[in-house]
């Protein structure tokens, strides 16, 4: 299973014309990098992932559902820090490079969760290198 490839491949230097300086926007294009800045919710139930769904849905804070409804040790609103490519269980991994980066404030998740032989997990993307 090869990761889909979007745009340039390997090389540091971006190929893209239309922006000046790749640094600044690193994380810019889903699916790109070789890390990303991850929170999860995680639930070994189907329901109870629906659950924590339906407050996502509601408008209530990420970092809140998680602290209330994930069964992991990253409790701490999900988070789970800086994971690189390589280092995830395949379906969490393919979903977490699939995803844009967002934010606490207007969050893109999965949805439907991502299941795993973990449980079900419902991931967002804060940052990506």
């Amino acid at each position: 299973m090869a990761p889909k490839k979007k745009g340039g491949g390997k090389g540091a230097k971006g190929g893209g014309d239309d922006s000046g300086s790749g640094e600044s926007k690193a994380q810019g294009p889903k699916g790109g990098g070789s890390a990303v800045k991850v929170r999860h919710i995680l639930c070994e139930k189907h329901g109870k992932a629906m659950e924590a769904m339906e407050k996502l849905r509601s408008g209530q804070r990420f970092s809140e559902v998680a602290s209330q409804y994930s069964e992991d040790k990253a409790r701490q609103g999900g988070d789970l820090g800086w994971m690189s490519r390589g280092s995830m269980v395949g379906p969490f991994q393919d979903a977490a490079f699939a995803l844009p980066v967002s934010s606490m404030d207007k969050p893109v998740y999965t949805d439907p969760p991502v299941k795993t032989k973990f449980g079900y997990h419902i991931i967002m993307v804060e940052g990506r290198k």
